[in-house]
């Protein structure tokens, strides 16, 4: 495993993301309630650029006729077709065998670290 330090703390603000390329691959660096999650920015669908497209949050389960909306700053939905995808984990909301590649952030004196597998 190799950590490549690709950023300061201070250049994602909370809530925000920044699109980084570490070692060829483009990947989205979120900041959500003070903690930092990574993104592969390609969706598993179609190969849209997953990070460009829109953090949101999503319907809840609820009643009928009723819409609860949660998880704000949470998902971010595919820009080509409209996909939700956990940042936390790259997990679908449409089913449990799609995910978003996801990476593991180590933050270590104020620089953010994507942990990248051999």
């Amino acid at each position: 495993m190799a950590v490549h330090y690709v950023l300061e703390t201070g250049d994602v603000p909370e809530g925000g993301h920044v699109i980084v390329n570490v070692e060829g691959r483009d990947i989205g660096v979120y900041h959500i309630d003070g903690e930092y999650y990574a993104l592969y920015n390609y969706c598993p669908h179609q190969g849209a650029p997953l990070c460009a497209g829109m953090v949101c949050g999503t319907t809840m389960p609820s009643e009928v006729y009723e819409y609860e909306f949660g998880r704000a700053g949470e998902i971010v939905r595919c820009p080509w077709h409209g996909w939700e995808f956990e940042i936390k984990t790259g997990k679908s909301l449409i089913s449990d065998k799609i995910r978003a590649k996801s990476y593991k952030v180590e933050v270590k004196d104020g620089k953010i670290g994507i942990v990248l597998r051999g």
